[in-house]
């Protein structure tokens, strides 16, 4: 029998949500008001300090794994049931904003410790959880943590990715532990009950619509590539054009029928061409290596399937004559959210008095990768313009803890108090 919400349950405390949020802001902070956190750096052991320390002081209990995640536990009666997971990620892009990812962690670290000075102690535990890697910025791909929690990537092949210095994963997440020898080990993929992520929505939609909740449906597939084209280097005075493999202009050829065949399939493709690396970058060589990234997304998996597909017949044809290897990066399809927790932030926004609204995540999350293992959904709340992954990022102080709020209310019942 649950015991009936009290008044104090109904609101987090908003203040102290905002200044948490900002003191985190402060660690890696920009001149030009971002963060810059990238994962496993000095600025991502601070951050965790600070975690830790307010952990601790709210009556949570911190702990790690192998993959270099974060958890900090409310106490539950059962210690050996399948916990209650909610959270997000620590780390940012190199100019990132004060809000992408901290904001699931602090919403969730506010939730569990309003739960704690409450005196409430859950029939199990309820985690807070910060993911390692989820941005993929200093080591690619990203969502290390996640996938390393869910099984769907090896501890192993993760520990060996290497940063654009040559420092392994395997040595900052070694650093990482060694700061924080004390720290409990938890195995890595525990049993876990449900998962809920708060987080900006990253996207115009909630902003234009004037809704302060965005109840997510689902995330839309990704694909990620490396498309290494190798060509021939020469002199860029004597070499004729006729004879030339020039690696550069193999890439122009490509990137035109890319954008044009698969960035144009429909209105719901999003493609992109995020990093181009060339070589040897000298102004009088004709260039012999060039290597760039590509992100593609489409919330039909079919359709997904398709232009992958494609996209690997349009750079071998359109190379010659140069080479074109295709490595895929990532593979994650389009995953919907359960039902009966979207239906409990619904309510619990409606309860509140939030505008609210079902939305599709076009941006993904590291609970795509929960998604397969427990009950999982999302929370969106608004940011400024829809932007994010930049220094400008906002998201507005009312609608921060609106969506800490409504978060609180779905965590009630695993907290065994009733929401009504």
């Amino acid at each position: 029998m649950l015991a009936p919400v009290a008044p104090g349950f109904r609101r987090i405390d908003a203040d102290r949500l905002w200044e948490r949020l900002m003191a985190l802001a402060r660690i890696g902070a920009t001149p030009g008001g971002g963060v810059n956190r990238q994962a496993l750096s000095n600025e991502e052991i601070g951050a965790w300090r600070l975690m830790i320390g307010w952990a601790e002081a709210a009556g949570l209990e911190p702990s790690t794994d192998a993959a270099g995640n974060l958890f900090l536990a409310l106490p539950g009666v059962d210690r050996d049931a399948p916990p209650m997971l909610a959270g997000s990620h620590l780390d940012s892009q190199p100019g990132g904003g004060r809000f992408d990812g901290v904001y699931g962690v602090v919403a969730a670290f506010e939730a569990l410790a309003t739960l704690s000075e409450r005196g409430v102690r859950p029939p199990q535990d309820i985690v807070c959880v910060a993911w390692m890697n989820e941005e993929g910025s200093r080591f690619a791909p990203g969502m290390m943590g996640s996938e390393a929690f869910a099984g769907v990537r090896a501890l192993e092949g993760i520990r060996a990715t290497r940063d654009a210095d040559g420092v392994s994963v395997a040595q900052s997440l070694d650093a990482l532990h060694a700061a924080f020898p004390a720290l409990r080990r938890r195995p890595l993929g525990f049993v876990i009950r449900a998962y809920v992520e708060a987080h900006i929505e990253q996207g115009p939609v909630l902003e234009a619509e004037g809704r302060t909740i965005g109840v997510v449906t689902g995330i839309q597939g990704k694909k990620t590539f490396d498309i290494a084209i190798a060509g021939a280097r020469g002199h860029a005075g004597t070499l004729d054009m006729a004879d030339r493999r020039d690696a550069l202009a193999a890439f122009a050829r490509i990137a035109a029928r890319l954008y044009e065949e698969i960035g144009g399939e429909d209105a719901l493709v999003k493609f992109t061409i995020g990093r181009l690396t060339v070589e040897p970058n000298a102004p009088s060589v004709v260039p012999e290596r060039v290597t760039v990234r590509i992100d593609l997304r489409h919330p039909d998996n079919a359709v997904l399937g398709r232009l992958g597909e494609r996209l690997t017949v349009l750079c071998h044809t359109h190379a010659a004559p140069c080479v074109a290897t295709v490595i895929p990066l990532v593979d994650a399809p389009s995953n919907g959210f359960d039902g009966e927790l979207q239906d409990a932030i619904e309510q619990a926004a409606k309860s509140l008095g939030h505008p609210h609204m079902r939305i599709l995540s076009a941006a993904g999350h590291d609970a795509r990768h929960m998604a397969p293992l427990c009950p999982s959904a999302m929370i969106f709340i608004p940011c400024r313009d829809g932007v994010s992954h930049a220094e400008h990022e906002w998201a507005e102080p009312a609608h921060v803890a609106a969506g800490t709020d409504v978060l609180l209310r779905v965590l009630l019942p695993y907290a065994g108090v009733s929401s009504t």
